[in-house]
């Protein structure tokens, strides 16, 4: 039935009920708007036009364009917040523009407006430069892990309202629709943050935030194991008489002179030997039974996977360690033994240092592994340096030229540069993990390679044998990591969940647990025994380099390439408080043994020490009155000449360890 065949029937039916003046008035309506409303390919053309300026690339700069103005000119009280809103809409405006094909536009408004955002966003920018074209947005993996991420915003009521009301008001609907895409806002009560550094202020997920919350949902048991060497000396520390205290002092001085003889033959380590047996002396008392409250606060948990037996030499030895332990504190700095590299020509891709220092490790990108053992290497220059003649024709035989004498076992077998070293508890074997996508495991007893693992498919980025040796844990560039054993060539579990590459990897103090950092500024925590993911930290601006566990379990400690520091509670999943103050990447993090001190190593040359129990006990609201949190917390700034720190260790007495190779100055 068409309209005019309606328009009929209504006239015939006013006609016959006598509403002439009705019928009048409708058929001058009907023929008033026959002639003024438009067709429907009119119509279809108005639309496709409003589609098409929505679709424009004009108003991704405009829009972006008023809101960044809108947000600067805010009150400074609501500013800061307003800010955190700018970076996701900057770069999805952009991808936005790639992906529908306007390449140049793209490029334009990048330029425009990347300033803004290059103090905190450096690095991102810099791989974003990279996509020209609709498919490197698939391809690029920072890209579409972008793409199919939400960012999470913290953000205060009434700034939430502040951002909607300017939207509407201005018919933003190309960034509204951005922000609904990819947003969350996580909306607080009360007044807005004035934590320029909350490290979870703007998050990145590849899930949502919810399925997070209920990952750290679950129990952690963080405590340390069951009849542990530390347990045992606090009961025979109880039990101990003063007499019998003194003579295990005696012996222990004993033992710090046999040790300074074999393992520290040089003089610098000599010196800084003394040096601790000085203070080791005159705190053992003291510290014995202080360290072991501070170990009886944690929990005791049962190990979930069979531990190796410790041989009783051995244990004898650790325990005598960890009776001469010096107890350090925010006034009781430790002292430092530094190993420098020279004259690598940049070829050192990582380092390592055995528990009781006496065995450093350089790894190469000429897929060489070296280990120095500092005893020998002690007694060469010191030979060396006591003859008057022939000097120079002896330290060339030292170095190996000719045939002769190095100062080095060199143990050759990967195909690719050497990524990451860990030594054994006790320091008979090394594992070195490579871009030949291998791990392999050497005897330094026996200077041979003994098993070479394969399981990864891309290079494995960091290996780390377990605090009771037996087992270690490797990551790779195949977003994975995995825990194998000594005595099996394939993984026992395979940790999957990162969306980028896994980077560090570090075992917990119990072994009931792994924590993996990644390329994708994210931190989790897996249960070794079930290989699921129990934790997820989030807060990180760039990728994570380097972590370190608490002695007690506890805490963990993650820095990252930007120089940040975070300290997490693992039972809780929150970040505590982060440490700024490095200028370059965190490449080393390391606990003290009774958790007071964390020291960090960066490529900006230095070595920092902070005080931990500051660090997690300081409330958030004294932060922002001060103002000076992360210079509390900084205990010690420890440059080096011109050497970048790749390698931090603390002994079982609380020296410290670290190496680097020397940089060439500019």
């Amino acid at each position: 039935m068409d309209e005019d065949q309606i328009v009929g029937y209504v006239t015939a039916y006013l006609k016959k009920k006598g509403f002439k003046q009705t019928e009048k008035v409708f058929q001058e309506e009907f023929q008033l708007n026959k002639t003024i409303s438009p067709s429907d390919s009119d119509i279809g053309n108005q639309i496709l036009s409003f589609a098409h300026l929505e679709s424009g690339p004009a108003r991704f700069h405009d829009g972006y364009s008023r809101l960044r103005t809108w947000t600067y000119s805010s009150l400074d009280l609501y500013k800061y917040e307003l800010l955190r809103v700018l970076y996701p809409v900057f770069i999805h405006c952009f991808m936005d523009l790639v992906a529908k094909g306007h390449i140049q536009e793209a490029r334009n408004f990048f330029n425009t407006f990347r300033e803004d955002h290059e103090m905190m966003h450096l690095r991102d920018l810099q791989k974003l430069e990279g996509v020209l074209s609709p498919t490197h947005l698939e391809e690029m993996e920072f890209a579409h892990s972008l793409r199919q991420s939400k960012f999470n915003i913290k953000i205060c009521e009434y700034s939430y309202e502040l951002l909607l009301q300017h939207l509407h008001s201005t018919q933003s609907t190309t960034i509204l629709g951005i922000i609904n895409e990819h947003i969350n806002f996580q909306v607080t009560p009360g007044q807005p943050s004035s934590i320029s550094d909350d490290p979870e202020a703007v998050t990145l997920t590849g899930s949502s935030q919810d399925a997070i919350n209920l990952i750290n949902q679950k129990e952690i048991h963080w405590g340390l194991l069951e009849d542990s060497l530390e347990e045992r000396l606090e009961k025979a520390g109880a039990l101990l008489s003063d007499s019998e205290k003194g003579e295990g002092e005696a012996k222990d001085g004993d033992n710090d002179e046999s040790k300074k003889r074999s393992i520290e033959g040089g003089k610098q380590g000599a010196s800084i030997k003394k040096v601790k047996k000085d203070k080791g002396g005159s705190a053992t008392g003291k510290s014995a039974k202080p360290e072991a409250n501070i170990v009886s606060a944690a929990p005791r948990v049962k190990p979930e996977l069979p531990l190796p037996i410790i041989p009783t030499e051995v244990e004898h030895s650790i325990l005598e360690d960890l009776r001469s332990r010096v107890q350090l504190s925010s006034v009781a700095l430790p002292s430092v033994s530094f190993y420098t590299f020279i004259n690598t020509h940049n070829g050192l891709s990582c380092s390592s240092i055995s528990h009781d220092g006496s065995l450093v490790a350089g790894g190469f990108s000429d897929s060489s592994l070296k280990v120095w053992d500092m005893a020998k290497l002690g007694q060469q220059s010191s030979s060396s340096m006591s003859q008057d003649e022939n000097d120079t024709s002896q330290n060339q035989q030292i170095l190996g030229q000719g045939g002769g004498k190095r100062q080095y076992t060199l143990f050759q077998g990967h195909s690719g540069p050497v990524y990451a070293a860990s030594f054994s508890r006790i320091g008979d074997f090394i594992l070195s993990s490579s871009a030949d996508s291998t791990i392999r495991l050497w005897s330094t007893k026996f200077n041979a390679n003994l098993v070479c693992y394969k399981g990864h498919n891309y290079p494995v980025w960091d290996v780390q044998f377990s605090p009771l040796g037996h087992y270690f844990a490797s990551c790779s560039h195949d977003r994975t990591a995995r825990i194998w054993s000594m005595d099996r060539i394939q993984p026992l579990r395979i940790m999957a969940g990162h969306l980028s590459d896994v980077d560090c990897v570090q075992w917990h103090a119990n072994c009931n647990y792994i924590a993996t950092g990644s390329s994708d500024k994210t931190v989790r925590l897996w249960d070794v025994q079930s290989g699921e993911c129990v934790r997820v930290f989030v807060g990180h601006r760039s990728m994570i380099l380097s972590l370190a566990m608490s002695p007690d379990g506890r805490y963990m400690a993650s820095g990252d390439e930007d120089g940040t520091i975070m300290m997490w509670d693992l039972s809780s999943g929150r970040c505590l408080t982060p440490l700024i103050g490095h200028t370059s990447c965190v490449w080393s993090l390391a606990f003290s043994c009774e958790g007071s001190i964390i020291a960090s190593g960066s490529a900006d040359s230095t070595v920092k020490l902070w005080d931990v129990n500051t660090s997690t006990k300081v409330p958030r609201t004294e932060d922002n009155k001060s103002g000076n949190a992360s210079r509390l917390r900084s205990l010690k700034t420890l440059p080096t000449k011109s050497t970048p720190v790749s390698a931090l260790r603390f002994s079982r007495r609380n020296l410290l360890f670290a190496a680097g190779a020397l940089a060439k100055s500019v």
